[in-house]
């Protein structure tokens, strides 16, 4: 499956790879139609992997490149079925999103975000799911899920680790606040620094260098440079359920979703 049009994301063979655009409205929430349009993608990977070196992951959005997973969806859900069956629910979809993680993480060709705007949680695990960040000097990157009462549950903390260790992760998780993609660059979380409105035209241009070389040894590197952490994963999955089921996180969200700010996601 070359080419694919869904309603919150499309993608399209070019040159020699695949490039993917989230496209949903407002900001590329991760919600469940997200979800399911990701999960087609990936499995289309058996496919696609023979055929190509490179894929490159970007947004249609102007201003962001994904403001993370949908809040107002997962509060509404969560409300939706017996306090006791929260923990089920939101376990399931979980486990959803990081099958789709770890096979963009483990796949055998090499996974590019351009980023532009706002990269924020789940935008960001997404982002870190992939082999290397091509940020926009514009770019701003976050981890603002503590404001809430729970942590990162898409699989960001052990990846963060695995990438730059703990001192990159507890400054974003205990401060909640934004790294500008100068910081970024600097603290090797974003590969290259592009000048604005640049980073897709970047990585094009790498994703090119990268098709010259040879993909059973590019494969095998990949491997190699990039244990998937599926224990610390779990880990994650619990400790989010465990938090997710108080009260104050309750509290918190419904404050977040009669919101009526047009970007509360921001931290």
């Amino acid at each position: 499956m070359k080419s694919f049009q869904g309603k919150t994301l499309r993608w399209e063979w070019r040159e020699g790879g695949i490039e993917l655009a989230l496209d949903h409205e407002p900001a590329n929430e991760i919600g469940t139609a997200m979800l399911e349009e990701l999960e087609v993608f990936v499995g289309a990977f058996g496919a696609l992997a023979p055929e190509i070196s490179s894929c490159i992951i970007h947004s249609a959005r102007k201003s962001v490149f994904s403001a993370g997973g949908d809040l107002r969806e997962l509060y509404h859900q969560a409300i939706s079925v017996p306090e006791k069956e929260r923990p089920k629910a939101i376990r399931s979809f979980l486990g959803r999103i990081h099958a789709v993680m770890n096979a963009l993480d483990a796949a055998p060709f090499v996974t590019i975000a351009a980023v532009h705007g706002a990269c924020l949680g789940g935008g960001l695990e997404l982002a870190l799911a992939c082999d290397m960040i091509i940020a926009d000097k514009m770019a701003r990157f976050a981890f603002p899920e503590l404001r809430l009462g729970f942590i990162p549950g898409f699989g960001g903390i052990p990846r963060l680790k695995r990438d730059l260790g703990n001192a990159v992760v507890r400054d974003l998780l205990f401060t909640g606040r934004t790294l500008n993609a100068t910081r970024a660059h600097a603290v090797g979380l974003v590969a290259q620094l592009a000048g604005e409105g640049e980073a897709l035209r970047i990585a094009r241009s790498t994703a090119a260098q990268v098709a010259k070389y040879d993909p059973v040894a590019r494969a095998a590197a990949k491997e190699f440079l990039k244990p998937i952490p599926r224990e610390e994963s779990q880990d994650e999955i619990e400790i989010f359920c465990e938090l997710f089921t108080r009260p104050e996180v309750m509290a918190a969200l419904k404050k977040f979703v009669e919101d009526s700010g047009p970007m509360p996601y921001l931290p």
